[in-house]
């Protein structure tokens, strides 16, 4: 019962492996080459192009000069401003670093006022996330993974660098009071029972309210804001990290708790696989399987977390604040909250391992002083 490979990658990549998702027609986008053209590039050869899947429009391909991504920043336009903005703001932050000083894709241009950028292109590159699924993450790219990470937390920004401080809306302790009306016209029936389940705990409440407050004391940092492992391209052993539209001066514990809660959900996921070689479930999905699984699938995955970890620390050292393995939990308990949420935006009804992944995020953001250590985030390396 093992997945299928899902063909992602995220700026300046081109997958290792076919994608089945179709570019943009070019022609309805004559800005996209009209920018190549002005880099010096030249136009893309439309036989080499493919794309990756995201809300966004992307073109892989090659040019007379090289390998390039391309990204046209999609949704309404003051959220593209305020991505691109962001966007720009990261580039800038790392244009004032020394060369080589962040694992991150080289930007080649952009045109801010239509929302495209153009990155490198990086052969052979595979998305975290088709690693993960494929079962072929190890450890050691887990390690390198928080050694990316660590290294953007560590670096000092100049003033002018930062678009914002304010941090991303969610978790909104508003939203689990009451929808706002136009945006609960808008919500599947999935959707509305998800939010449902959690507008209905007082407890869960309190601890997002708890979280928010620990957050807006935290020593901030660079930060992503949107990690996960589908922001990660792999190549010849180099971990780089894209996708930096949400970029802000933040908690770090959003980025690390988003790297622990991607392993958190993918544990929840397997107890219905036979990944890692678990035996197939024989009979009904029973509370009691579900925990026994779902333990082992844990257990089994822990050390992806715990080598992230020991990378992370060990390149920020002692400006890791003590705190930050608590508030890293917490935020990866809500990781899987959100996902959720967004499982929940393509069904009519909430499955029954969406529901242990919503129980485990709860106890992770209740309790994330006894749940660091059970999820790899324990005692510093």
């Amino acid at each position: 019962m093992g997945e299928p490979a899902v063909a992602a990658t995220a700026e300046g990549g081109h997958q290792g492996r076919t994608s089945p998702y179709a570019p943009a027609d070019l022609d309805r986008v004559p800005a996209v080459e009209a920018l190549l053209v002005r880099l010096g590039l030249g136009p893309l050869d439309r036989d080499t192009l493919s794309a990756p899947p995201g809300r966004n429009q992307v073109w892989v391909g090659e040019t007379p000069v090289r390998k390039v991504f391309v990204k046209r920043l999609v949704g309404a336009e003051p959220d593209v401003r305020s991505r691109m903005a962001r966007l720009m703001a990261f580039q800038r932050f790392a244009a004032s670093l020394p060369p080589g000083s962040l694992r991150v894709p080289e930007l080649l241009g952009c045109d801010p006022e239509a929302g495209i950028v153009v990155f490198e292109g990086v052969d052979g590159a595979v998305s975290g996330a088709s690693l993960m699924v494929d079962e072929e993450f190890g450890e050691e790219l887990s390690r390198l993974t928080g050694e990316a990470l660590g290294l953007v937390h560590a670096a000092t920004p100049p003033a002018d660098t930062l678009v914002t401080e304010a941090p991303p809306i969610q978790p909104s302790v508003e939203l689990l009071e009451a929808l706002p009306s136009v945006m609960f016209d808008q919500l599947s029936f999935g959707e509305l029972q998800a939010w449902q389940l959690m507008q209905g705990d007082p407890e869960l409440a309190r601890a997002v309210a708890g979280l928010r407050r620990r957050e807006q004391m935290a020593p901030k940092v660079p930060a992503h804001c949107d990690f996960r492992v589908d922001q990660l391209l792999v190549a010849d052993g180099t971990v780089l990290i894209s996708d930096w539209e949400e970029f802000r001066l933040a908690d770090p514990a959003r980025d690390v708790g988003g790297f622990a809660g991607e392993w958190l959900y993918r544990s929840v996921l397997d107890i219905v696989t036979t990944r890692g070689g678990a035996e197939p479930i024989a009979d009904e999905l029973t509370h009691e399987t579900v925990i026994q699984r779902g333990a082992a699938s844990l257990e089994r995955l822990r050390p992806h977390i715990e080598q992230f970890w020991r990378g992370y620390v060990g390149v920020r050292g002692e400006t890791v604040d003590g705190e930050l393995a608590e508030r890293a939990t917490a935020f990866a308990g809500w990781h899987l909250l959100d996902r959720l949420l967004a499982g929940s935006s393509r069904t009519s009804k909430l499955s029954g391992i969406e529901r242990a992944a919503a129980g485990i995020g709860r106890t992770a953001l209740l309790s994330p002083d006894r749940f660091a250590s059970a999820i790899g985030l324990g005692r510093m390396p």
